[in-house]
Parts: C-alpha cells; structure tokens; sequence
C-alpha cells in the first residue's frame, strides 16, 4: 500500500493469535481509501472485516461502543499512537508510518530558517521514524537540533492534535520550530502553544511554509471571543463523550466556578460537538468546552456564540489573564 506501513503481517498475526472472528476497522480521514485494502487482509485472516466510517480524529476517539455493540473481539486503529491506558475491547494501533522521502521538503526549509540557529524538531507518529534523518540535515545546514520529550506522549519528537507538551518543553530552548509533515493542523498548534515561529516541511507536496500569520490570525479570533464571552449570562458546559475526551470531573468544577460568577450553567454532552449541534440552544450566550480544545480553537468562525476552552474562561471571567494563557498554552485545559 503506497506511501503509508499498514503492517499487514501483524494485523493477521493478532488475528490469529486472539482467533478474532469479527474485527473493527477504524481509520481517520485520508486513510479511509485504504480501508477496502485492509479488509482483504482481514478476510484473508480468517474474520469478518467492519469498517467504521465515522470521523476518526486520534487516538481519543476510540471506537469503543461501536465495538461492543456489534461484538468485535479486535479493534484495529489506525494513524495514531496509543493514548487510552486501559480498552474494553482488545485494540491494536497501526502507526501507519509514511515511507515517502523528506530530504526535497527539509531542504526548503532553509531559507525560511536562515535567521534562526536553534531548532526545536517535531512530528506526527507517521514521520518519527526520519527524525534522526532530519536531525543531521540541519546540523549540517550548520542548526543546533532540539528534540523535546515530555514523558507526557507516547514518542519523543511527537506532537498530536491536542498534545503539544514535547514542543512546550523545550520552547524556551530554541528560536523557532520546524514540523515535518503534511497540512497546517499540527503546526499551528504548535505555534499556538509555544508562540514561536513554525516551519512547516511537507513531505507529501515537497514544500515548506511557515503558519505564523495563521497563528496571529487565530489569536486575535481567540480574544475576541473571550471578549464577547464577557458579557455571557447563560454559559453551556460541553463535555465529551469519546474515551479520551470525557472530562467530567473537570467539568464539574469548571460549573461550580461559574456559578460562583453568578452565571447560570447547563451541563450539554455528546460524541460529535458541531456548531449545527449548539444551534439548536438558542437561549445559551456561550460555551465552555471540555472535550477537545480543538473544536474551540479550529472552528472560530463557525460558532454562532463563544466556545471558550477552561482557561479562556477562566480570562473572560477574570480569574485568569491573557497574557498568562498565552505563556501557559491555549491548549491547557
């Protein structure tokens, strides 16, 4: 299967080890094509291949009841790396590590890091795997290489939607970062997280960018909802309910703290918090989200009211300042 390891061989050989009769397949967007692929593979194994064709947006977003509804005895998840300690249903991840070459897209980058000596290097799972490639590349373009591990995530170097602790740890060490790796998803969390200057290398379209307007654009999104926020009286708190995004304890505690504003709380929850999905509460001003601080910070503009993460409204509020966030990181929830 091109560009991608799907690690065939270890999928049968689970299969057979667990004598798994049905199997769920669960990939994210992009990977999805490959899904006809993977279920020959399963067949071939001797079980029932099922595709799920829901969003898959990491690896908190197990599929895990759809599994135990239609009594799976294996889960196969694709794209990301483990994040749930514990699984109701057997599941193995499958990386999916890219196997196309980055030296084109790291060699772009130079131009675009000239004014910078230290590099904080980071990546998805898929491109862990040529960061010691990456490493030596700029330390011949004459960088110093820095590669951050928080313990917090399961690989050094890596960074994840909602996980940027690696880069967050050594952004006092270097002068800017460079993400490998395709889009401008991850990058911009990382310069929202860390506020430094981020250069993307896509290996995919063998190019390189950086994300810093995009950041900056993103801020000031961020404060203007903060600042509308401010007037809220009717505040929704948002909790999640796919395995690593139900935060119900903080959720709690972010209500009390509402309420000792004087602020009325409903407590909404769901699989899928979409802005289609808040239409239909007109009557609440804004939100807190306690699931994935991506839905606050990558649909600005598509929300109707606020949807504020915890530190943000902890802002609006005033128990909390701007500047003080922006140290801490908008993905601190």
């Amino acid at each position: 299967m091109k560009g991608f390891d799907f690690e065939e061989e270890r999928i049968k050989l689970e299969i057979a080890r667990l004598g798994a009769k049905r199997v769920l397949l669960q990939l994210p967007e992009g990977l999805k094509p490959e899904a006809p692929k993977i279920a020959k593979v399963v067949e071939k194994a001797g079980a029932l291949p099922i595709i799920s064709v829901d969003p898959c947006y990491g690896a908190c977003d197990l599929a895990m009841c759809e599994a135990e509804g239609l009594d799976v005895d294996l889960i196969v998840h694709f794209g990301h790396a483990k994040m749930i300690k514990h699984e109701k249903v057997t599941t193995i991840y499958v990386e999916a590590r890219a196997t196309i070459p980055i030296e084109t897209a790291v060699f772009q980058t130079m131009p675009l890091l000239a004014n910078y000596k230290k590099i904080g290097l980071v990546t998805t799972v898929q491109h862990l795997q040529i960061l010691d490639q990456a490493r030596e590349l700029l330390t011949l373009a004459g960088k110093t290489v820095i590669v951050g591990d928080s313990g917090k995530i399961a690989y050094a170097g890596q960074v994840s939607g909602c996980n940027y602790s690696n880069a967050k740890t050594i952004a006092d060490e270097v002068e800017a970062f460079l993400f490998i790796g395709g889009g401008v998803f991850h990058a911009l969390g990382i310069a929202l997280q860390t506020a430094k200057p981020t250069i993307i290398a896509d290996p995919y379209d063998n190019r390189a960018f950086t994300v810093n307007e995009q950041a900056q654009k993103m801020l000031k999104q961020r404060f203007a909802s903060i600042q509308q926020a401010k007037d809220a009286k009717t505040f929704g708190v948002l909790i999640g309910l796919k395995p690593g995004q139900e935060h119900l304890a903080k959720a709690l505690k972010i209500k009390e703290l509402a309420e000792k504003h004087g602020k009325t709380v409903l407590v909404l929850v769901g699989r899928e918090i979409t802005p289609e999905v808040l239409l239909e509460f007109p009557t609440i001003d804004a939100y807190i989200n306690t699931a994935c601080p991506r839905i606050s910070l990558e649909a600005t503009s598509k929300f109707s009211k606020p949807v504020l993460t915890q530190s943000e409204f902890k802002v609006a509020i005033g128990e909390a300042s701007w500047e003080s966030i922006l140290s801490d990181g908008l993905f601190e929830n």
